[in-house]
């Protein structure tokens, strides 16, 4: 009988990924951002650069300390409805927004949250062309599901309702499956909700947990590129990762890492 292979594990061998996702680079992203270094829980942030330092937002100067360990994200520009803007404004608005956050970053930036969740035809092949790899969406699919689409990509939930869907993704042990928890907001809603207590009991759930990989969005998505890169043999016997990334599956149950750029034999 063959070797039962599942492509089912996370970095490290894991079987759950949890990762945040906040939108435009308020201030109050300093005390979320300790928050989640205090957890060890990672995220990325999706920054309007025109914003940056306007008062309510954080400055360009401060993006690389604040956010070192997570992920610097675009959000455009101006933060527009891309879906009334002509392609080559459309591309500005993603190209100028790199721009500025890679020199505050230090590094090339390779994703994006859609503006108002606006993430028509013509805006993602802007998105494309303008080498973005991934975006997020607000339409929440309340799935622990990967992506299939890394440039629309759905949420799990609100950081509003993420206790109950936490509960949910704890309580799931579907382990023939990758299981994905994706909490988006903005952190703003923390101060005028009066809600800081509620993000900080989601992050003391599910922080700390042996079985889960904290991760940015960015890591998500190289990991989940790499791992579909696979080529395995015919008879299951052995596996090949053509990337640059080290990729584990489970094969009879039991977590195989296969480094990068490398054979195995099963």
């Amino acid at each position: 009988m063959p070797r039962e292979i599942l492509f089912n594990r996370w970095h490290g061998g894991a079987r759950r990924c949890v990762t945040f996702s906040y939108d435009d680079g308020h201030v109050e992203d300093r005390r979320l951002v300790k928050l989640f270094n205090d957890c060890g829980l990672r995220g990325s942030f999706h920054l309007n650069s025109a914003e940056c330092g306007n008062g309510k937002c954080v400055g360009l100067d401060e993006i690389r300390a604040l956010y070192a360990g997570h992920e610097v994200s675009a959000h455009t520009h101006t933060h527009p409805f891309l879906n009334e803007l002509p392609p080559a404004r459309m591309a500005w608005e993603i190209l100028e927004d790199r721009r500025l956050l890679e020199q505050a970053a230090g590094y090339p930036v390779r994703s994006m949250s859609w503006p108002y969740g606006q993430a028509g035809d013509a805006a993602v092949e802007a998105a494309k062309s303008c080498g973005i790899e991934y975006s997020r969406l607000v339409t929440e699919d309340h799935s622990f599901e990967p992506p299939a689409d890394f440039l629309r990509w759905a949420p799990t939930c609100h950081h509003n309702s993420a206790p109950e869907w936490i509960e949910a993704f704890l309580a799931r042990d579907y382990w023939k499956k990758q299981q994905l928890l994706y909490i988006w907001g903005h952190s703003f809603e923390f101060e005028r909700q009066n809600t800081w207590g509620l993000i900080e009991n989601v992050c003391r759930s599910i922080a700390g947990r042996a079985d889960t990989w904290y991760a940015t969005g960015i890591e998500i998505k190289d990991y989940l590129t790499a791992q579909r890169a696979l080529c395995v043999s015919v008879d299951g016997s052995m596996v090949q990762n053509p990337s640059g990334v080290d990729v584990w599956l489970s094969v009879d149950g039991d977590a195989v890492r296969v480094p990068a750029r490398a054979a195995v034999t099963l």
